[in-house]
């Protein structure tokens, strides 16, 4: 089952630096601050922040079936980016290229 674009994350090189900004543009406090990850929440979306991560905004699919999700991006002419990996306490994480070049970010929950 697809639930839509949830999460998007941004690259920062000064994590420090990006927090206090994201927390100005957003008015929220984040929910969680780690070295490798700040998230915030505004509704049902996160807005995430990672060090040194992929360039530009990568927008995550929530999808049930995190292997098949990516499948389906390969059979019709994509490239993995990143294989599926546990981020921590089962939660999936994976990225491919379209065949157009487009980055799509998976996420499964636990």
């Amino acid at each position: 089952m697809n639930q839509g674009i949830k999460t998007i994350l941004y690259s920062a090189s000064d994590i420090t630096r990006a927090k206090a900004l994201y927390t100005k543009l957003l008015g929220v406090e984040p929910y969680v601050e780690n070295p490798y990850y700040v998230g915030f929440k505004i509704g049902d979306q996160d807005i995430g922040l990672t060090p040194n991560g992929q360039p530009g905004p990568v927008a995550f699919w929530h999808v049930s079936d995190i292997k098949n999700s990516l499948q389906l991006v390969l059979d019709a002419g994509g490239q993995t980016q990143q294989a599926v990996r546990d981020v921590g306490g089962g939660k999936l994480v994976a990225t491919a290229r379209d065949a157009e070049g487009n980055l799509i970010g998976f996420i499964q929950m636990p």
